[in-house]
């Protein structure tokens, strides 16, 4: 689809139209200030998620039913978290933690098919807790008790085979500092130390897979997402606009609809209307006819979920009423290629699957070597936790989480990739990236 301003700016853009939250296309949707409209409407849908009692309510029915099967599947009988005040474990607000003041701790026992939660907290905070009802016990602790020891003794009585904590080569799962596993360790004592796992494939599993409702938080923030792209794209000015313009007016438009970064805030968005520059900030380059412009840009909805969208555009040249052949054809090869991505996502492919199937098209259609991934994990950050969609870039054998295998609930941002040559040394890349979710059917 084409857009034409009074900028002579048109957008090549990654759908044959615009389509609502529910996928049917809408001709109304043709305009910028329709496109605008559109938005405003969709971020009043997504608006009430910055209620609190939202996430609360999420991350209840989250542990309730997602957390026993994930703890199943990665072998593991007890989780304990331990949170804190000011350097916070990356799962606080998973677990119920995030109001932490002294430290807290937070344990998970698996038995048969249901989970029960235990949460050791200083008094004070403890009421807070108890009054929002995540967890099925809530014992207040003094708060000059020693939490380890405590939490020890609660180990001690499930007598479990293993316990995961948070110590990993991962952020979300690296939680415990040095000092808290030293003092568990010593708590726990020889015999209990050797249960001790890493949480990393307990995270892995159970943050990869989102309820229906998150599934929907998502799908409307992401058009929202793509709409305020296309809007950017309607004030560029070709030799005026600079690519940090285009990312000052999409961080307006992010503050005015109450919506917060993606990810690191200097390096979102991203637009960018020269040679590739991978994930970056904007820079003062001024755009150019004939140039291809890139914007990878993503905002999180309610402070929990994040989208990640990129958009393209060609800047029409003078005489020109349709960008030149060539482009066209290196829009159409990266358009296919996304297709082709998002038919081999279904359940029980291996994320290396997926990259390869696109790999193959890249190949035969010429496109230059793209080192990144097909796609990855998106939720709760721009890059989440779940299978790879990558590997097959690499001429080694498929590894880490490009060996996991989708399954039903996980979402992703995943691209299609052609790109070309810039002189002798550089190159230029369409990454047409959209989001999908795996459902029993394969992807939507």
């Amino acid at each position: 689809m084409r857009f034409r301003g009074s900028c002579l700016l048109g957008l090549l853009l990654v759908a044959a139209c615009v389509t609502t939250p529910n996928g049917i296309p809408d001709s109304r949707l043709a305009s910028a200030k329709d496109r605008t409209n559109a938005a405003a409407v969709l971020l009043r849908e997504v608006a009430p998620v910055s209620d609190p009692a939202v996430w609360q309510r999420i991350r209840k029915e989250r542990i309730r039913t997602l957390l026993p099967p994930a703890m199943k599947a990665a072998g593991v009988d007890a989780w304990i978290v331990f949170v804190r005040e000011n350097d916070n474990d990356p799962l606080a607000a998973h677990v119920g933690g995030e109001n932490a003041g002294g430290t807290a701790a937070i344990l998970f026992f698996l038995k048969d098919d249901r989970v029960r939660s235990l949460a050791l907290s200083p008094a004070g905070e403890s009421t807070a807790l108890s009054e929002i009802g995540l967890h099925d016990q809530v014992v207040s602790i003094d708060r000059s008790a020693d939490v380890f020891k405590l939490a020890a003794d609660e180990i001690r009585k499930a007598s479990p085979l293993s316990v995961a904590v948070n110590s990993s080569s991962r952020a979300a799962a690296d939680g415990l500092s040095w000092i808290q596993r030293r003092a568990l360790e010593e708590a726990l004592g020889a015999g209990l130390v050797s249960r001790l796992v890493s949480s990393e494939d307990l995270v892995v599993r159970w943050l990869s897979v989102k309820l229906p409702e998150e599934v929907e938080i998502m799908r409307r923030a992401a058009l929202v997402t793509a709409l305020l792209e296309e809007e950017a794209y309607s004030t560029v000015k070709p030799g005026i606009t600079r690519d940090v313009d285009v990312a000052r007016y999409l961080k307006s438009r992010m503050r005015e609809l109450g919506l917060e970064d993606a990810w690191a805030p200097d390096q979102n968005p991203n637009v960018n209307s020269g040679i590739d520059r991978g994930h970056s900030h904007s820079t003062d380059r001024v755009i150019q006819p004939g140039d291809i412009i890139q914007t990878d840009f993503g905002v999180k909805a309610g402070g929990i979920w994040s989208t990640d969208i990129q958009r393209f555009a060609y800047v029409l040249r003078p005489g020109e009423n349709t960008p030149p052949v060539v482009m066209t054809e290196r829009w159409e090869n990266s358009k296919r290629g996304s297709r082709i991505a998002l038919e081999a996502m279904r359940p029980g492919v291996r994320g290396y699957d997926v990259d390869e199937a696109q790999r193959r098209w890249m190949t035969k259609q010429g496109s230059e070597f793209v080192p990144w991934s097909t796609g990855h994990p998106v939720g709760y950050w721009a890059h989440d936790m779940g299978p790879s969609l990558g590997g097959a870039q690499r001429s080694t054998p498929p590894s880490g989480d490009s060996l996991r295998t989708l399954q039903r609930g996980q979402t992703f941002a995943f691209d299609g990739f052609f790109a070309w040559r810039v002189g002798d040394n550089n190159t230029k890349t369409i990454s047409v990236e959209e989001m999908a979710v795996i459902t029993d059917r394969g992807a939507e």
